[in-house]
């Protein structure tokens, strides 16, 4: 189990295949193996060297359950690419991983070749930051919603029409919700991090080439919100998928890679 010493934390991470460096970064509550199905082989077919970690707050990476700001993960980022002395590197963020690549490509450009922004924002509209409000309240609240029902509303939230209409994958969805384990300290103080300020000003600065990927049905992060972070960067590209929800880089997977990697292979 390679462990990084990194920002004052131990941070937990995996490499696979060679070739040019990607580093990809999770959302809120995700580990590093969601990344394994789909992402990790699309890239290492592609010639790249593709590194996958635990963002602080999820075990074996240090928990930091008094808390920590985006600041600190982009920094978690900054410390590992520097630690696996990889040089400046294609970052690929989902929702939250999005808002720390966006924040290492601003603070850090001598580490980041590429940003790839998938399911992201530059900012939290009104119902974006009552949905973050509510959910932290429910967890401090000490409320367990049973399992079932918790992953009923994880798919309604998360999932595309096409996804939810079709008996079969809603099934397999609603069975790996349920049995998914609970918010737990780390994920509680990964929680604030949704709380976003208005960013969009501040993007203006980033430099490096950037692709904005947002999913049609996302009810988390919209396509308007994207929009407005791929219109912020100078130059940067938009990519709208079809039918797919927050989820959609693993509903649909082979659009999402071929999106990625034709985007790094113009950057090379």
């Amino acid at each position: 189990m390679p462990l990084a010493a990194v920002n004052g934390i131990q941070l937990h991470y995996k490499e696979f295949g060679s070739g040019d460096p990607v580093v990809l970064i999770q959302g809120t509550g995700g580990g590093h193996s969601v990344w394994l199905l789909h992402q990790v082989p699309d890239l290492t077919a592609a010639g790249y060297r593709v590194i996958v970690f635990d963002n602080r707050g999820i075990p074996p990476t240090s928990v930091c359950a008094e808390g920590f700001t985006i600041d600190d993960l982009a920094g978690d980022v900054a410390g590992l690419i520097e630690h696996l002395r990889l040089g400046p590197s294609h970052v690929v963020g989902t929702s939250m991983g999005s808002f720390v690549a966006q924040e290492l490509a601003l603070s850090r450009p001598d580490l980041v070749r590429s940003a790839v922004l998938m399911a992201t924002r530059g900012r939290s509209d009104r119902l974006r930051a009552e949905l973050t409000r509510a959910e932290i309240e429910l967890h401090d609240a000490g409320i367990t919603l049973p399992p079932r029902y918790a992953a009923v509303v994880r798919a309604l939230k998360s999932l595309s029409p096409r996804t939810l209409d079709d008996e079969r994958k809603v099934a397999d969805w609603l069975e790996l919700f349920e049995f998914s384990p609970g918010a737990g300290a780390g994920q509680r103080a990964q929680m604030e991090i949704s709380k976003l300020r208005n960013r969009l000003p501040a993007y203006a600065g980033i430099t490096v080439p950037c692709q904005v990927i947002a999913f049609a049905d996302d009810l988390i992060t919209p396509p308007h919100l994207g929009r407005e972070v791929a219109d912020a960067i100078t130059g940067a590209r938009y990519e709208l998928i079809a039918d797919c929800g927050h989820y959609g880089y693993l509903e649909d997977p082979e659009s999402v890679g071929k999106c990625i990697v034709d985007f790094l292979a113009a950057v090379e």
